[in-house]
């Protein structure tokens, strides 16, 4: 009988390891190949009918069906007025930059396509001489860095504009920390009755800095921290650059201190970590922007 309840222990715990070896492979799977759309409803405090913006980031030469079907069909499927993406599309270290560009080209079909840049773009233009911006501005896209255009859509005024930086809040000059220019830019971007929309591939000056407070800007579109790379069960997102370990904002809407204005943080579609994406299904973000 000993023998027999050993025997049955040591069967129940190959079980249990087997099938948490399926669960995390299956978490693997699920966070490389599959897509979630997530939304969400802010108030631009305008006149007008309600404005429905797709928003990707973090590409990095992932593909989601043949050519990117898949993610085209699911960015289709939410009728978006615009299509935001916020850099990374590509990966520094890889010269074919294609699946980035045709993906582009195929939401250029979709509805109108703005981009911002990420730190990936940067890189492959001094690895190889190439900028991505001209790339995805040749497939039809709107590469927005420290540029902005005005608007209408739906009867919503509109600002868009783009930029790759920190943002730290003006008050950091003194320190020296702030970029001037970038500074310089936001100021002007912010001197508008329009509501304005930023894409800035960078999230942490938003979130830890101050930024949603300084900065007049009605929402800001980030990606960057692939929502923690590792998503664990109540812990959360394990790590970001910049924010360190656990540091709990990495997906979803952050408003300022007197909630009137957001950031919309993307987890983002791929990932170059070492460390793959697990617990973490890529991401499709929708947001409707009603008037108030």
């Amino acid at each position: 009988m000993k023998r027999l309840w050993r025997h049955k222990k040591l069967l129940a715990a190959t079980a249990a390891l087997l099938a948490a070896g399926l669960l995390a492979a299956s978490s693997l799977y699920h966070s490389r190949y599959s897509l979630e759309c997530t939304e969400y409803r802010l108030g631009t405090g305008q006149s007008g009918e309600a404005v429905r913006i797709v928003h990707l980031s973090d590409l990095h030469n992932s593909t989601f069906g043949e050519e990117n079907a898949e993610l085209l069909r699911q960015t289709a499927a939410q009728a978006p007025d615009l299509i935001l993406v916020t850099g990374d599309l590509l990966n520094a270290d890889e010269q074919n930059a294609r699946t980035a560009v045709e993906l582009v080209r195929g939401l250029c079909d979709i509805a109108p396509v703005y981009l911002s840049l990420g730190n990936h773009e940067l890189d492959y233009r001094r690895n190889f001489g190439t900028d991505p911006a001209a790339l995805y501005e040749a497939a039809g896209g709107t590469v927005l860095e420290r540029q902005y255009v005005d608007i209408t859509v739906n009867g919503q005024p509109l600002r868009l504009g783009g930029i790759y930086g920190y943002c730290l809040p003006a008050r950091y000059l003194e320190t020296g920390e702030a970029d001037s220019e970038e500074c310089a830019f936001l100021a002007d971007f912010q001197n508008t009755d329009r509501c304005t929309i930023l894409l800035c591939h960078m999230p942490v000056c938003w979130l830890i800095n101050g930024g949603l407070d300084e900065w007049r800007v009605d929402c800001v579109f980030s990606g960057h921290v692939h929502g923690g790379e590792v998503i664990l069960p109540l812990a959360g997102g394990v790590y970001a650059p910049d924010m360190g370990w656990f540091p709990g904002k990495l997906q979803g809407v952050y408003t300022s201190a007197d909630a009137s204005r957001a950031l919309v943080l993307s987890r983002g579609l791929g990932t170059t970590e070492s460390v793959p994406r697990w617990n973490n299904i890529p991401e499709v973000v929708v947001v409707e922007l009603y008037p108030q």
